[in-house]
């Protein structure tokens, strides 16, 4: 049973204070970061644990239809209910329930990256996201290369990776084509664009089967959440 109480557990609030971790940071285009290695196996499974609690929340997991097509990736949203070309409170195109609220900890947990990604203090401090999109990808799912601009705010957007690595193309904000740079992100990675690259295309080409790390709490799949501020009022 789905139980709204527990937004901020002793276990959320002892995971998701983490000490700085700045790391290894590449940077594929102005404003996108790449930080591997970022969440521990401890906190990978803890969110997977999540996950489960959000699938069977008051909305469950769905395939989106974008322009007639059903989507390979199934998503659970926090926040906000993302449907394509907007956001709603309640997921109108599913059952009409409103989706779950978004967790402190995973505020505390996008200022933190913000910060290990190498934004200024003040900008991470302030950063408040308001929604989370919670993406499923088994091993024949992909994403085609968008933008996301569905939010009227343009802070940056914070992705986290749990479960089989995959190959992630990341282009410029002009077309879906080239430039673009293709990356392994593998479970526990960080990424944030923002800045020049906030509206920059990308999508998944390919899951990569069985490299989910022993503990990580995902046989077998992957998870990715992208963080968002909608810049939308109730």
């Amino acid at each position: 049973m789905w139980d709204n109480t527990d937004n901020e557990t002793p276990s959320a609030m002892t995971l998701f204070t983490p000490e700085p971790h700045p790391g290894d940071r590449h940077e594929p285009a102005a404003g996108a970061i790449h930080v591997p290695g970022w969440l521990t196996l401890d906190q990978q499974r803890w969110i997977v644990g999540q996950f489960h609690r959000w699938t069977d929340g008051p909305v469950p997991i769905r395939a989106a239809t974008v322009r007639g097509h059903q989507m390979s990736v199934r998503t659970v949203c926090l926040g906000w209910h993302w449907q394509p070309y907007k956001y709603t409170r309640a997921a109108t195109d599913v059952n009409g329930a409103q989706v779950l609220p978004f967790p402190d900890w995973m505020v505390r947990l996008g200022r933190r990256a913000l910060l290990d990604a190498g934004y200024p203090e003040a900008e991470a401090n302030a950063y408040l996201p308001d929604t989370a999109l919670v993406n499923y990808y088994d091993a024949d799912a992909r994403m085609g290369m968008h933008q996301d601009k569905d939010e009227r705010s343009s802070a940056p957007v914070v992705s986290l990776s749990i479960g089989d690595s995959c190959t992630f193309r990341f282009g410029n904000a002009t077309n879906r084509g080239k430039p673009y740079t293709d990356l392994r992100l593998r479970s526990g990675d960080l990424f944030v664009f923002g800045g020049e690259s906030r509206l920059a295309y990308h999508g998944i080409t390919r899951v990569h089967p069985d490299t989910a790390p022993d503990g990580c709490g995902l046989a077998a799949g992957r998870i990715n959440i992208t963080m968002r501020t909608t810049g939308l009022a109730d």
